[in-house]
């Protein structure tokens, strides 16, 4: 895992996955909650649908979910942001075809998806918990001054 970065937090973060309906939805409410003061949108290389257990998550640990309605990053109503990071390889190799010459900062951060666990509903619940943990970890380390 990458240390934190010197210098100031950015003050605008775009989390980008495959859908937007979990890793990065779940990655702008912790930092929405954790960071207030950091502009913090997501979006998805594809328009994807919400998924209900993401808000389940996130209230059993304190967080409050967002009203979150997909979005694409097609239709972002911003187009720049001091960082990017991707959550997904595709999110990841869209993110630095479109930034190009930008002088934005895009950092992959790989993330498993939850939602091709198989098995129970306790176990992918526990993968969602998971991924939770790990996203919460990683936006502390990275935006911790």
């Amino acid at each position: 895992m990458p240390s934190r970065a010197s210098g100031p937090p950015p003050s605008s973060v775009l989390f980008v996955c495959g859908m937007n309906a979990i890793r990065s939805p779940m990655a702008e409410a912790v930092t929405r909650a954790l960071f207030p003061r950091i502009y913090t949108v997501s979006a998805g290389v594809h328009k994807g649908n919400a998924d209900p257990i993401v808000a389940e998550v996130l209230k059993e640990k304190g967080f409050e979910p967002l009203p979150h309605q997909p979005q694409s990053m097609e239709e972002l109503a911003d187009s720049y942001f001091d960082l990017i990071v991707t959550l997904a390889p595709e999110a990841h190799h869209i993110a630095l075809d479109l930034t190009g010459a930008q002088a934005v900062e895009v950092e992959y951060w790989p993330m498993p998806d939850p939602s091709a666990v198989e098995g129970s509903r306790a176990q992918t619940i526990d993968a969602y918990r998971d991924l939770l943990r790990r996203i919460e970890a990683r936006i502390r380390e990275r935006l911790t001054t």
